[in-house]
């Protein structure tokens, strides 16, 4: 009977990872090939829609507004994907680039005028008609036609409201008293709209009146006011399904900017990183794996099997699940499949090491599989959870490339878990009730050399404060010879786009190898964006700010070595990609998961501080990071906030295995039995898996560096470093730091 579920869980296991493996590369029930060929790809990788608008009106729009509009732009084509960008062009300029989506036609009626959304009172037609009933529209609703201009109306006094006085209007459901569900639009007024909407709806109930809001030359909503508001808070209801209130939300969101804009033009663009950043990552993934599964294999024999069959059936359910969830995935999303490739591969480490440990005390082998997972269970599910609540955290909070990294690592360390602890464990048994029972197929554990980690503390401590201190010095010096203390790319400086006109149509890869590294030459930076315009010869080149003298030796590297014409060749200053409230956005992010992280850790540890010793290794390892970037002048673009979250994940996840067993430790030491012992044998338990997991991952990022073009290397080198670091310090200080601190704070015992 055994032999018989065996056998089925091996062939339920082959045929579900056919099936997705078809799904992969056959489709979804979709006209594209493959459901890797349905994964959205942000700008990075495949390229979008590009807008501009002009700023009309009288008057130069101010350096704050044009900011306020960016960002509130920003939130609204976040509709579109997370991984949209907004940024200004010059002075007066706005431009969008939204990836994915080929009709810019389509998305232009979707956006419709920015800056032109009015609240205005709905009078008795009998005693002022302000608009006129003109007919339905085509989805039944009632249409107005303004019989006064918008000037006149706000002469009159009949305008209650402008976008300028809505802060924010989100889209809502609750279940009202009768058990049905209602969908809302909530609505937050700044200080002065509180005041207007205040008299407004006072005078509204006591005629009888309606608040008709106007947007862009049509009527959007005509609610009833049912009574004065004057709260600052209000509901708009009545919506049939929350994505009509979302539409209504969206429109007054959009209508709320303080710039009104006309197009100016719109083209479809192409991928930012080039052509070669996909088939290389594709083929430094290939390779990486490979390697990482002859490195399984060979260290954990059957085991190692077991978790590489894992991490097949592991790499398509993510891409199934990437189409399913329409997550738009980017170079800041692949960096998040490689951490959860990397906490796949560790979790599986940490339960092969507890089956040796088993089958070293004298157990059997399968008495060793049982304890083992029991034992590696807690562990697994503290390091991944706590790693699972900072991307839930930066999903809800974040903005841009950061929700993108979210999405895929929750997805990844949730399918992870899955499979290390349900599918490798399944084949383990599987294979063992079908004869594979020799303890030589699955290992011993090794006795290795004892580490005195505790008694080299001040070694390791110095060894950091002295890279950290080396990195600020160096950032000082860099700053004062007005380099500036890190080496920040165009995503958060701003920088120069240069639109060339090439005679010929020139494919990616050529662009890619030919015209680039001229460019790359002139600015003495690798970060060059390279943008097809789609239907034409023109190409657009995002680098840094360039002086005169490098804008002059640009075009004339066009015209002498591509005979491109002078004329053709035209420049814009363009603003920051990653805006200062999308990077106070990214900071509070962080922040409140590193808080909630901390809480869980002190949760589930009953001591805060462990949590406490996790955010100082943290704080350590982003800090060294920091030192890095500065020391090697890697660019500092929108890769570096997914390096460094890549970082803290890693990291934290970690530090939690070796609490664990320090925790387990704790839990069985006889009286007598003194501190530092116990968590040196900790830490030496857990040795072969911090450096064997480090290992691995460092392996995969590794290929991506040696075979990536140079802004897929920028962003593979820190993050090389980052593994690295992440290793010593869950290693060599979180547990040095948690001994400090509970020798230096012992709790007072009843």
């Amino acid at each position: 009977m055994k032999k018989r579920n065996a056998v089925i869980t091996l062939v339920v296991f082959a045929v579900v990872t056919v099936l997705l493996g078809m799904m992969v590369i056959f489709g979804l029930g979709t006209e594209k090939t493959g459901a890797a060929s349905n994964i959205k790809l942000g700008l990075d990788l495949a390229g979008g829609v590009s807008i501009t608008y002009q700023a009309v009106g009288d008057g130069e729009p101010s350096n704050d507004d044009m900011s306020d509009t960016v960002y509130k732009l920003q939130k609204r084509v976040e509709g579109y994907s997370t991984e949209s960008q907004v940024y200004r062009e010059g002075d007066d300029r706005i431009n969008i680039e939204i990836p994915g989506v080929e009709d810019a036609n389509a998305v232009l009626e979707d956006l419709g005028k920015p800056g032109s959304l009015y609240f205005i009172k709905e009078y008795d037609p009998d005693h002022n008609a302000n608009y006129s009933m003109a007919g339905f529209k085509e989805d039944g609703k009632p249409s107005y036609i303004l019989a006064k201009s918008i000037e006149d109306l706000e002469a009159e006094g009949s305008i209650v409201l402008t976008g300028n006085d809505i802060q924010t209007a989100q889209a809502a459901s609750y279940t009202n008293d009768m058990g049905n569900i209602e969908y809302i639009v909530e609505l937050t007024l700044n200080t002065e709209g509180t005041k207007k909407f205040a008299d407004a709806t006072t005078e509204a109930v006591a005629a009888h009146d309606s608040i008709m809001i106007y947007y862009d030359g049509d009527a959007v909503s005509v609610p009833t006011v049912q009574s004065a508001i004057t709260g600052g808070q209000a509901q708009i209801t009545g919506m049939s399904d929350f994505e009509e209130a979302e539409n209504l939300a969206s429109t007054i969101r959009i209508g709320g900017l303080k710039v009104e804009l006309e197009e100016l033009r719109s083209n479809v663009v192409g991928a930012q990183l080039g052509s070669e950043a996909i088939s290389t990552s594709l083929k430094a993934g290939a390779i990486g794996f490979v390697l990482v599964a002859i490195f399984m294999i060979v260290i954990y024999f059957v085991p190692g099997l077991c978790a590489v069959l894992a991490l097949c059936l592991y790499i398509v359910l993510v891409m199934v699940l990437l189409v399913l969830f329409e997550v738009t995935l980017t170079l800041p999303g692949m960096a998040g499949i490689i951490l959860s490739i990397g906490m796949a591969v560790d979790a599986n480490v940490i339960t092969f090491a507890r089956i040796r440990e088993e089958i070293t005390a004298g157990k059997t082998v399968k008495s060793a599989i049982k304890t083992g997972y029991e034992k590696a269970l807690s562990a697994i599910i503290d390091g991944n959870v706590t790693t699972l609540i900072a991307a839930i955290v930066l999903a809800v909070l974040g903005t841009g490339s950061i929700k993108g990294f979210a999405a895929t690592l929750a997805i990844g360390i949730v399918v992870s878990m899955f499979t290390a602890l349900v599918v490798t464990k399944g084949l383990m048994n599987a294979l063992f009730e079908l004869g594979v029972k020799d303890v030589k197929f699955y290992g011993m554990a090794k006795e290795r050399k004892y580490i005195d980690f505790l008694g080299k503390r001040k070694l390791f401590i110095g060894i950091s404060l002295a890279v950290i201190a080396a990195g600020f010095i160096c950032m000082g010096v860099n700053a004062g010879m007005g380099k500036g203390g890190l080496n920040f790319s165009l995503e958060f400086l701003g920088g120069t786009s240069t639109n060339v006109a090439f005679n010929e149509d020139m494919s990616l890869s050529d662009i890619d190898s030919n015209v680039v590294p001229l460019i790359e030459d002139i600015t003495g930076d690798a970060n060059v964006q390279v943008q097809k315009v789609a239907g034409t010869n023109e190409v657009i080149f995002k680098t840094r700010t360039l002086s005169a003298e490098e804008r002059t030796a640009f075009s004339k590297a066009m015209v002498d070595n591509f005979s491109v014409e002078p004329e053709t060749i035209t420049a814009e200053t363009i603003s920051s990609t990653i805006s200062s409230e999308m990077q106070s956005d990214a900071v509070i992010a962080v922040l409140v998961s590193i808080v909630f992280m901390l809480l869980y850790i002190w949760f589930r540890f009953k001591d805060v501080r462990f949590g406490a010793s996790s955010v100082m290794a943290l704080i350590h390892d982003v800090l060294v990071v920091l030192a890095f970037y500065a020391f090697t002048r890697v660019s500092v673009g929108s890769t570096f906030i997914a390096c460094m979250l890549t970082i803290v994940g890693y990291s934290i996840n970690a530090t939690v295995v070796i609490f664990d067993r320090i925790r387990e430790a704790l839990k069985a030491a006889e009286k007598g039995d003194t501190l530092e012992p116990i968590v040196n044998r900790s830490v030496n338990q857990t040795l072969s898996r911090s450096l064997f997991t480090s290992l691995t991952t460092f392996i995969m990022v590794f290929v991506l560096f040696i075979l990536g073009v140079s802004s897929i290397r920028e962003f593979a080198l820190p993050l090389m470093a980052g593994i690295i670091c992440g290793c010593y310090s869950s290693v060599c200080l979180a547990s040095t730091f948690w001994y400090l601190l509970i020798t230096k704070f012992k709790k007072k015992e009843a």
